[in-house]
């Protein structure tokens, strides 16, 4: 059980609800993280912006990306 309650989309704050929305349509699902940060909208938009320049640069496959922060997840019990 977390400390802090994930919100639901329909929860968040209108421009929240946008970025957690994104998330959705992109990836087909909205990460915990996303969900939990969205009790600040203003974390939960630099966070996105940082996960961005993170997932969508480099050399570096978005899939194996995708799986490292899984496996660290995993490791440290954390609900991806």
């Amino acid at each position: 059980m977390p400390r802090i309650r994930p919100l639901n989309p329909e929860e968040a704050t209108p421009e929240a609800r946008a970025v957690l929305e994104e998330f959705k349509r992109q990836r087909g699902n909205i990460p915990n993280m996303f969900r939990t940060m969205a009790l600040r909208p203003e974390i939960m938009e630099t966070a996105a912006a940082h996960m961005r320049a993170i997932f969508n640069t480099g050399t570096v496959d978005q899939r194996l990306k995708e799986m490292l922060a899984v496996r660290v997840s995993q490791i440290n019990h954390c609900a991806y």
